[in-house]
């Protein structure tokens, strides 16, 4: 026994430990297939501090190192890749003053929103991405995708959101310099609106983080998690996620809700 312990390089104090935990019951044999569950369930997209959220929201109040030993049991780890903020490239603009002055924070619904297009390239080719996120809780408003960044992709994007919109909002709009947003249909869309119009310093992205993080967490939680057959297999997984990011994907700093479910909460309660 002593060579073959030596040979697998086990001490003899571990081997026993295991040796007096065979035939015992396994206590968290439910709470094991649970985390599975939730793993398999967000396509190994949570970490344990987030499947810890998921498991309060069930129900089961479990201590975050329980749920990390446990997923090292079950070999469960993020399959998430770091995320990296895009650099800017565009010209100087003079157009809208930055009024969001990176404070992130929203009161209510439909009081932030920012923009920007995120260029993915995938299969030899290149697709432009524009989405409208809502500061108070995430939210991803609407989306456009095509395969040219015309100014199209803006004005759709804008229309679709502004169904979300009440008569008497007091909405702003946050972008980088990028030249769609330096258009002058694209100020007069917003000023018809009554929507006040927000802009980066040139070259800074982090004037507009918020939205640059959600890129690179669409990119490492759907780009770089899937193989896609196409550009239309991408368009449904992207819309599949969008769906699943709203409604489905809880955030800490939400109190353990999606964003949907959150602002739901929000209203229910003012």
């Amino acid at each position: 026994m002593k060579a073959l312990l030596k040979l697998a390089d086990i001490s003899r104090s571990t081997y026993y430990y295991y040796v007096k935990k065979i035939g015992r019951p396994d206590f968290d044999k439910e709470l094991k297939q649970l985390i599975q569950t939730i793993y398999d369930d967000h396509e190994g997209r949570l970490g344990y501090r987030r499947i810890r959220d998921e498991l309060r929201n069930c129900g089961h109040k479990v201590n975050h190192k329980k749920v990390q030993r446990i997923m090292k049991e079950l070999g469960l780890k993020s399959l998430v890749r770091m995320k990296k903020y895009r650099s800017y490239k565009g010209t100087v603009g003079k157009i809208a003053p930055n009024l969001l002055d990176r404070n992130f924070k929203a009161e209510k619904p439909c009081e932030k929103w920012v923009t920007d297009i995120s260029e993915i390239k995938l299969l030899g080719e290149k697709l432009y991405f524009s989405p409208i996120l809502d500061l108070f809780n995430g939210e991803i408003i609407a989306y456009t995708i095509g395969s040219r960044p015309n100014y199209s992709l803006v004005s759709t994007m804008l229309e679709q959101s502004f169904e979300q919109l009440t008569d008497d909002h007091n909405l702003m709009i946050h972008s980088d310099q990028g030249w769609h947003y330096q258009m002058k249909q694209y100020q007069h869309t917003l000023g018809e609106r009554g929507i006040t119009q927000s802009m980066s310093r040139k070259g800074n992205c982090y004037d507009n983080a918020v939205i640059e993080s959600f890129f690179g967490t669409l990119k490492s939680e759907l780009l770089y998690l899937k193989e896609f057959h196409s550009m239309e297999h991408f368009k449904s997984e992207l819309a599949s996620y969008i769906e699943y990011y709203n409604h489905k994907r809880i955030k800490t700093k939400l109190k353990g809700m999606s964003p949907v479910q959150y602002r739901t909460h929000a209203q229910a309660s003012a």
